[in-house]
């Protein structure tokens, strides 16, 4: 069967030529077994940033033959300019920021708070504008593990790709069990395995409907966290001008910055805190996964590129920020915030240090939420990176299969399989199960940062060893090759620091036991490295790095011939309008 013939078809694959396989899809192959769906949309393409997805009609796989050793299946580009911006936001408004900032304000105070998760918000923006000028040039499923593989080593690739996986993996049992304790604030009469099974089931009911429904789900949930921080920034200020009329503290502007101070700790606890900022982003990255299956990368994947920098600035910064405005650092109930136990979150906290009722319960269902959307997104994060690891044959080869509507369903029934784990929350050492389940994910999203980082270096340097021009690229990461050495930089470092709080715990003595549970990811990363890379050697297709001359730059490549995406120009009469998109 013919290709079906699409906008990507260049020069050298228009008709009448030799060839008649659209540029970019060589790789392809029509093998009778079906493609994943390219169906994600605008609106879901934003909401991968925050949280997720706007309509536009379904776009259907583009099949082709194959001049490549590798299989590659399409999935329906049901991503938008919606999904992505706010799916980057997914993994950072969750209960990393609503429950776990509050360990940070306690052990580094408002000042480290702050510091640290714009350090990482930078780093961040240096990464994610390196991932969308590879994205949007090479829009393949699998994204920074194919990157991995493509320009530094097949090896780390594997390595990587596999520690990203198993994080997905390991993490929905424990996010289920998190969404369960979260319903504890209300009623805690109720088995926690009633409610394991409640949000299990309606996890499997959202994978029914592809990942169309998956982009739909994160888009709702995310509109809700986008208002709940919108709405307690407005309250914060309020409370810390004194303007509630329950809260007998009256004005207290920077106090808690002087009393009890504005570090706690010393270096250590700056350490930690810059550690837990790091762990709460975790998931920004997933728009890369996305963009295979955004139907029109080109424009939505810059832009949300973008506008991610100003989304952490305001949402997350400003937010803490007002936290430690308006919460002691030194508070006891701070002590037990960590995971999805709501009662220690600051912003639960703040609420109810104010006096005001009711607030409380809607803030506690707005975590829940936000659990939930994680565990969501675990489903896709997992199912995207096993499959594309299938597709390159570094898993089993029955996980590379798409079914009619573009699911990967043994990938799909993996993850749910890992996810009846959260059920060993019945027994009486489910805590110690969860802490070395989690080591495994500890340093996933490290590695992945640093590795998009290095991947796009890489990448620059066999660009040009190949004699092309910057003026090719349809997207340019707005820092360049200096922006991706500053990303990897501030990664060197947050894995410096992990390694020396796991060496020398706050506020606990030295042990075997803490460094693994903090660094065991590390061990397992390096021992998946060497063994690929001895199975590449012992086959004959062993090196050591990918060289630049001898990268390649050309399977999955879109058509440069195309016009790039031309931004709105930026004109005083429109600034408006583009603060508010950024934002919102």
């Amino acid at each position: 069967m013919d290709p079906v013939k699409n906008d990507y078809t260049t020069d050298k694959h228009e008709k009448g030529s030799d060839s008649d396989v659209p540029y970019g899809h060589e790789h392809d192959i029509e093998t009778g077994k079906n493609q994943l769906h390219k169906s994600l949309k605008s609106r879901h393409m934003q909401m991968i940033a925050i949280g997720k997805p706007e309509s536009s009609v379904l776009r259907t796989a583009q099949r082709a033959k194959w001049n490549d050793t590798l299989l590659r299946f399409q999935m329906k580009n049901v991503v938008g300019k919606r999904f992505a911006k706010y799916h980057r936001l997914r993994g950072s408004i969750g209960a990393g920021l609503f429950v776990g900032s509050g360990a940070a304000l306690s052990n580094g105070g408002p000042a480290p708070l702050v510091i640290c998760f714009m350090v990482i918000g930078i780093m961040l923006l240096c990464t994610v504008n390196a991932l969308g000028e590879l994205a949007v040039l090479y829009p393949v499923n699998g994204a920074f593990y194919n990157y991995a593989v493509r320009f530094l080593d097949p090896a780390w690739g594997f390595a990587m790709g596999w520690d990203y996986a198993m994080s997905w993996l390991v993490t929905l049992p424990y996010e289920l069990v998190a969404a369960s304790v979260t319903i504890s604030f209300w009623r805690d009469d109720i088995n926690p395995g009633v409610w394991i099974a409640v949000f299990l089931v309606a996890l499997v009911g959202i994978q029914f409907f592809g990942v169309r429904g998956y982009g739909e789900v994160e888009f709702f949930l995310s509109i809700i966290k986008i208002v709940a921080c919108i709405g307690f920034i407005i309250l914060g200020i309020i409370i810390d001008c004194g303007g509630v009329p329950t809260d007998n503290r009256g004005y207290i502007g920077a106090a808690y910055w002087h009393d009890p101070g504005a570090f706690r700790n010393g270096f250590k606890g700056f350490c930690s805190v810059f550690v837990t900022a790091a762990f709460a982003f975790g998931g920004t990255e997933l728009v890369g996964l996305a963009a295979a299956e955004a139907a029109d990368p080109r424009k939505t994947l810059p832009r949300a590129t973008k506008q991610v920098f100003w989304r952490i600035t305001f949402f997350y910064v400003v937010s803490l920020f007002l936290i430690g405005l308006i919460v002691r650092s030194d508070s006891d109930q701070l002590l037990n915030a960590s995971g999805a136990n709501t009662k220690a979150s600051p912003f639960v906290l703040a609420i109810k240090y104010a006096g005001i009722k009711g607030l409380p319960s809607v803030f506690n269902a707005v975590i829940t939420l936000s659990v939930l959307s994680v565990a969501n997104s675990c489903a896709y994060g997992s199912t995207r990176t096993v499959q594309a690891l299938a597709k390159g044959g570094m898993a089993p080869k029955f996980f590379e299969y798409i079914d009619r509507k573009g699911r990967p369903i043994f990938c799909v029934v993996l993850q749910l399989l890992c996810g009846l784990l959260a059920f060993t929350a019945e027994s009486a050492s489910y805590s110690t199960v969860f802490t070395w389940l989690l080591s495994i994910a500890g340093l996933a999203n490290f590695f992945v940062w640093g590795s998009i980082c290095l991947s796009h270096i890489r990448f620059r340097a066999g660009w040009k060893a190949q004699g092309r021009s910057l003026d090719q690229l349809p997207f340019q990461a707005q820092f360049g090759v200096a922006g991706s050495y500053v990303g990897f930089t501030i990664v060197v470092i947050c894995l410096i620091a992990t390694f020396y709080v796991s060496l020398f715990p706050l506020g606990s003595p030295a042990s075997a036991e803490n460094f693994f549970q903090n660094y065991l990811a590390a061990c397992i990363t390096i021992l998946l490295y060497t063994g690929w890379k001895i199975y590449m050697f012992a086959t004959g297709k062993g090196m050591f790095f990918v060289r630049a001359i001898d990268m390649d730059l050309d399977t999955g490549l879109r058509n440069l011939n195309l016009p790039g995406y031309v931004p709105e120009p930026k004109t005083w009469a429109n600034l408006p309008r583009r603060v508010l998109r950024s934002l919102f």
